[in-house]
């Protein structure tokens, strides 16, 4: 009986702590979008009004907070509203903001051989940012960007 007991009272432990987990996810964060459309609407749930469609997989989001299967984000533009969240991704993007091209040198640092000039508007996938510089991946081009020249990097 007592094995019984225990086997349950495991089960049950299991059991609870698996909302708990999804719950451990703190707002604000940065995520991207997953997919070629994606509505954001002025309220979580689809009898909503469409306030924008995105065409651009992979453009960051700020997600500001969390209702059942829906995120109220914020867009580089400032522009707020609900995305399901099932087109949304945790994969770390980046929009390059700012006035001029940004520099895509070799190594994080300003000295470092200039790769590339990137232009305004550009979307880069994050690997990690350190010391004010962020390595990050367009295309098939890998190199490094200033931080405060990307929306989407630090904190959210």
């Amino acid at each position: 009986m007592k094995i019984s007991t225990l086997l349950c009272t495991v089960l049950l432990a299991c059991l609870s702590a698996a909302p708990a987990a999804a719950d451990e996810v703190k707002t604000p964060y940065w995520a991207s979008i997953r997919a070629g459309e994606v509505n954001m609407r002025a309220g979580p749930g689809e009898d909503y009004k469409i306030e924008w469609v995105y065409h651009r997989p992979q453009l960051p989001m700020k997600v500001l907070r969390m209702m059942e299967g829906w995120r109220l984000v914020e867009d580089p533009d400032g522009a707020r509203g609900w995305m399901l969240a099932r087109f949304l991704t945790r994969q770390r993007s980046a929009l390059v903001k700012g006035q001029g091209l940004a520099d895509m040198r070799e190594k994080g640092s300003a000295d470092s051989r200039l790769l590339w000039r990137v232009e305004k508007g550009v979307v880069a996938l994050i690997d990690d940012c350190e010391d004010g510089w962020c390595q990050v991946k367009i295309g098939e081009r890998s190199g490094y960007i200033r931080q405060d020249r990307l929306w989407g990097a630090g904190e959210p």
